[in-house]
Formats: C-alpha cells, sequence, structure tokens
C-alpha cells in the first residue's frame, strides 16, 4: 500500500512535524523542546528546526521559555464537517445534560476508534478516560456500539481488528458476539455498555441518523450502580432525533450527509 513505510523510508519532515503537534495534549498544553523531543521521540536538533518554521508558519507559538499550539490551529478545526456537527449538536446535548445532571458526550466513529467531539460533565467529575478529542475502541463504548450498528453488519467483521482492544476484563472480545450485539442496538435503537471501558461505569447511546446514514451518537454515562430509567432513555433519544432533524434540515441534498461519515 502507499501509505506504509518500510524499515528503509526515513520519516518525512511533515510527518515530522505532526509527530511534534500531537505531543501536545490535554496535560501538557506547554511543553519545552526537551519535553517535545521526548515525547515525539525526535532528537533535539530536528525538533528546534521543525519550531522554527512551524512558528514561521503560525502553527506554534512561543510561551515562557515553552511552545504551546497557535489560535490559528483553531480555524482550520472550525472548518471540519465535525466541527459543524457539534455547532448543531451542543445545544441538545446541552439541555440533555442540565436535565440528567449526568456526563453526556457525542462522538463519531474513525476508523475503529471512536472521537469525541464533546463532552458535559457534571462540576467535580474527575475519573473519566475521556476528554475532547480522545480515542477509545469502538467495540468497548456504547457510542461506538451506536455508530457501528450503522454499518453493514454481514462484511463488519472483515474489517474490524482481530483480536478486538479491551479495555477492562469486560471488553467485548469476540468479534461474532460483538456483531450480535451491533443487530440488536440495530433493533432497539439504543446501545448499552457496563463496565467494558471503565470498570465501575456504565453508558448508553444512542445514533443520530442522517438520510440512513450514521453520522454520529450521543450517550449518557452514569455509575454502574445506578439503572437508567425510562425517562433518560427517551430524553436520550429525543436528543439524537432532534440533531438528526437540524442537520438534515441544513443539507442542501441527502448525499451530503456523506460529509460527517468516515469510512472503515
Amino acid at each position: 500500500m502507499p501509505n506504509e513505510r518500510t524499515a528503509g523510508d526515513a520519516p518525512s519532515i511533515l510527518s515530522k512535524a505532526f509527530e511534534l503537534l500531537r505531543a501536545f495534549n490535554t496535560q501538557d498544553r506547554v511543553l519545552t523542546l526537551s519535553e517535545l523531543a521526548r515525547a515525539s521521540q525526535l532528537p533535539k536538533s530536528t525538533v528546534h528546526r521543525l519550531l522554527a518554521r512551524l512558528m514561521e508558519l503560525d502553527a506554534v507559538e512561543p510561551h515562557r521559555g515553552g511552545y504551546k499550539l497557535s489560535l490559528s490551529l483553531i480555524q482550520f478545526g472550525a472548518n471540519t464537517p465535525a466541527a459543524a456537527l457539534r455547532d448543531i449538536a451542543m445545544p441538545y446535548i446541552a439541555a440533555l445534560h442540565r436535565w440528567t445532571s449526568r456526563t453526556v458526550h457525542l462522538a463519531v466513529l474513525r476508523k475503529f476508534d471512536v472521537v469525541y467531539l464533546e463532552k458535559l460533565a457534571p462540576t467535580g467529575t474527575t475519573v473519566s478516560l475521556t476528554s475532547v478529542g480522545a480515542r477509545l475502541p469502538a467495540n468497548c463504548t456504547a457510542l461506538g456500539k451506536a455508530l457501528l450498528a450503522g454499518e453493514d453488519l454481514d462484511d463488519l467483521a472483515a474489517f474490524l481488528p482481530s483480536p478486538l482492544p479491551m479495555l477492562t476484563p469486560q471488553s467485548i472480545k469476540d468479534i461474532g458476539t460483538l456483531i450480535t450485539e451491533l443487530r440488536g442496538v440495530r433493533e432497539s435503537g439504543l446501545a448499552r455498555e457496563s463496565n467494558e471501558a471503565l470498570m465501575g461505569v456504565a453508558c448508553t447511546a444512542a445514533p443520530i441518523i442522517v438520510h440512513g446514514f450514521t453520522i454520529a451518537a450521543v450517550s449518557v454515562t452514569r455509575p454502574n450502580s445506578e439503572p437508567m430509567n425510562p425517562k433518560e432513555q427517551t430524553a436520550l433519544r429525543d436528543t439524537a432525533a432532534g440533531i438528526a432533524r437540524e442537520a438534515r434540515a441544513g443539507l442542501k441534498n441527502p448525499r451530503q450527509a456523506l460529509w460527517f461519515v468516515h469510512d472503515l
């Protein structure tokens, strides 16, 4: 395949630059040259040259002896279909968060990962695997199951990683078991997981479907010891339906729903 690098190939300057940019995260928003070299596993001399060029391009800014991502990158992110979807969804998931007083997530599928576009959590919530931009294996999350259920289930097994990744001992590890559960999700319209992404935590998710395409999913998280009541389930379904309705209204034609879809 063209994108595969052989053992003798050297990484390009572009790939090195992206390794450097990926070193920044929600815990490390400002990094020194040495910290960037460690995180990116690049020589300091290379990092120094890359930083100089990235600052010229306004992708990185100097900050008190270190470096941080530039505000100009927000413009790139704001032009993605995912950002447009988040803008549409925000009033709906904010209302769901206020009504349930629980953590609410909005996510999309990228290959076999769930990518979190938004997270609204109650004040004081500290224990979590998720943050905006985080990725988790789809089979371990209710969001991922809601998204995968929209795929062609007869052919899905051929595209799934084997073995399936696991985050806890209770994560689904058998592909056949996952496909069977996804068929149930398609029938019920809700996906569930308990102790599969994080012990002690349960989650229920609903797909956001536009013109037959599952473009995203929204979820409500709760302690595993607290069952989700029927009113919360109805509110979750209504939230997903509201987001889908508004997203559909903003499209000029049905095929534009594919803007939000990512092929496995």
